[in-house]
């Protein structure tokens, strides 16, 4: 099974020789060297722990301006907990909006990462299967918040 790293590459690659997309051509031309291998300049991890229309579509728009100002130097965690949780939701509890599962399901096959707290899902009485296939389950939110820190990622919250 392929990495997002890997994956990310293999489509920047296709974006690039269709001419599909701003975003792929940006981050190919940008970028000679990728950081595929062990290591990436910039680490970032962002906060989502609200279900509000607004502030889940700010920091998406800010994962993917981040994705294309850095692209291959870039490595992009979003973390969910509290209603945040609902965004990575197959049937979110909460009112969330298709228009953003679509663009977590697009940043996510450019490699951002989506971390889904394991101790929100427990109280709604969810497993993965209640999660997009792009989720990632992490026991606790705000120690996965931490540990990002600790490994050297930048923490952005709204």
């Amino acid at each position: 099974m392929s990495s997002p790293n890997r994956t990310r590459r293999a489509l920047l690659a296709i974006a690039g020789i269709t001419g599909v997309g701003v975003l792929a051509k940006k981050a190919q031309a940008r970028h000679t060297e990728t950081h595929f291998e062990e290591t990436t300049k910039h680490k970032l991890v962002y906060q989502c722990n609200k279900a509000e229309y607004d502030y889940i579509a700010h920091i998406l728009f800010s994962a993917g301006e981040m994705l294309r100002e850095y692209g291959d130097d870039i490595e992009i965690i979003v973390t969910t907990f509290g209603p945040g949780v609902h965004l990575l939701g197959k049937k979110p509890g909460r009112p969330v909006s298709p228009v953003h599962q679509d663009k977590v399901s697009s940043l996510a096959a450019y490699g951002v990462s989506f971390h889904a707290c394991g101790n929100t899902m427990k109280s709604l009485g969810w497993t993965e299967k209640d999660l997009l296939a792009v989720a990632k389950v992490v026991p606790i939110g705000a120690v996965d918040l931490m540990l990002l820190q600790e490994q050297g990622f930048s923490y952005i919250s709204w």
